[in-house]
């Protein structure tokens, strides 16, 4: 496996800039490269250093019942795995983000083996980190989504912890944004990368946690079928994030 540290960072700026979208990750200094669809796909299929499953483009999954929102379209897993240690942070890195209302969420999902064999709408997923609304009311207010962005040239970096209890072994990492800026017509952008998670934990989330994609999402939510341009809105200073609870071990 080959990890992407800082020198290669340059060599990321120019495409990647071009979309919104996961383009890397990194735990501590070292970077891993993600997929890019800007490029061709025979240059980054099946290399060594790929750590993340393939998304074919910046389009985003409209429906919660789209088999493509676990991991994206169309989802080719990688060779390759993140390690981590369980406790360790890992930062998704993303060079250009657009939308600023809707929640976001970070997930994982236990292997039982090779994370490339397994079937991403049958795997039991757990929320381990999300964001929404932090101030003022939902159509204006401050949300998470749109205090990550820069618009300097900057990366826009959204770190997630992982459980310091979780039991060690092969996993899928679900990173999803959840833009809601359109009237009842959500746009979903998930990422799926695989890690290898190390440490001294032993413990699995019970049944409540668990969700499965799709299925972790009611298309009549209120959170996701939703007009947040109306007088009601206007007026309302809460958002529910959908999906359950988080476990955080």
């Amino acid at each position: 496996m080959v990890s992407l540290v800082l020198a290669a960072l340059a060599t990321l700026l120019g495409p990647a800039l071009a979309h919104g979208g996961l383009a890397n990750y990194t735990v501590g200094d070292t970077w891993y490269r993600g997929y890019d669809p800007d490029e061709t796909p025979s240059d980054q299929l099946g290399q060594p250093w790929m750590v993340q499953r393939q998304w074919a483009s910046i389009d985003p999954i409209f429906s919660v019942d789209d088999p493509f929102i676990a991991c994206n379209n169309p989802g080719v897993p990688p060779p390759a795995y993140i390690p981590i240690e369980a406790g360790e942070n890992i930062t998704a890195v993303y060079w250009y983000w657009l939308h600023p209302v809707g929640p976001m969420t970070v997930w994982l999902a236990p292997c039982n083996g090779d994370c490339a064999k397994v079937n991403v709408n049958e795997v039991e997923w757990f929320k381990i980190w999300e964001a929404g609304l932090l101030s003022g009311n939902v159509p204006e207010g401050m949300w998470w989504q749109k205090q990550f962005q820069n618009w300097d040239g900057s990366p826009d970096l959204w770190p997630a912890t992982i459980p310091i209890s979780l039991k060690p072994g092969l996993y899928m990492i679900r990173h999803e944004i959840l833009s809601i800026h359109i009237e009842n017509k959500p746009q979903f952008y998930p990422e799926c990368a695989h890690l290898n998670v190390t440490g001294k934990g032993s413990v699995l989330p019970p049944t409540e946690y668990l969700r499965k994609f799709p299925g972790a999402y009611d298309p009549n939510d209120p959170s996701i079928n939703i007009n947040i341009y109306t007088d009601q809105m206007k007026n309302t200073t809460n958002y529910t994030i959908p999906g359950g609870p988080i476990w955080d071990g």
